[in-house]
């Protein structure tokens, strides 16, 4: 069906506008400098794993609940026999481009450690990268470098290779700051970010 001669402009305009959007939406998505891993909406971002110092003997207790698109990890941890507690749940993502993970949470005003793991092994045992950070009774945003983590086997540093971020398989967060007591971890996003 031929355009009236005087839709012509109307028409134009119209694709002119069209075609701009999308190259704006393409350059935002190229200019992006964060990647959401986790904002608890998708049901798949529900299978966080406890791990707790019962493996060592230890009677630290932690559970985990995910509501209103937010992760809550609590319990108490008890620093005799074991000392720590975890929680984890896989992620296979390729983190290369990146320089760190940025949280937005908040806490009970304990020390927290956030969790990237690439699968490697030191020996038989799993080596585990962690680096701390503090929360507080409001939201605050923080941002741990990947440069920050470091490589541990229960507990005691490895001299491994670096991490490897394009292969990571698992994310996950722990507590193991030697105080005894109820814990309580709230994290509304999960980002990995890159710097500039």
């Amino acid at each position: 069906m031929p355009i009236r001669p005087g839709l012509i402009p109307q028409v134009f305009s119209a694709l002119m506008l069209v075609l701009l959007l999308s190259e704006a939406v393409a350059t935002d998505e190229e200019r992006s400098d964060a990647m959401t891993l986790f904002d608890f909406s998708d049901p798949r971002e529900r299978s966080w794993q406890v791990v707790n110092d019962g493996v060592m003997g230890g009677r630290s207790k932690g559970f985990v609940e995910i509501e209103d698109d937010r992760l809550r990890f609590f319990g108490t941890l008890v620093t005799r026999g074991g000392g720590f507690t975890s929680i984890r749940t896989p992620q296979s993502v390729d983190l290369s481009a990146f320089d760190g993970l940025e949280l937005r949470v908040r806490g009970n005003g304990r020390t927290f450690e956030v969790e990237v793991n690439d699968g490697q092994r030191y020996g038989w045992r799993s080596v585990s990268r962690r680096a701390p950070f503090e929360t507080g009774a409001d939201w605050r945003t923080v941002r741990v470098p990947f440069s920050a983590l470091r490589a541990t086997v229960f507990g005691r540093r490895v001299d491994v290779p670096p991490m490897q971020l394009d292969r990571i398989e698992r994310v996950g967060f722990y507590i193991l700051d030697g105080k005894d007591g109820p814990f309580e971890l709230e994290v509304d996003f999960v980002r990995a970010y890159r710097d500039g």
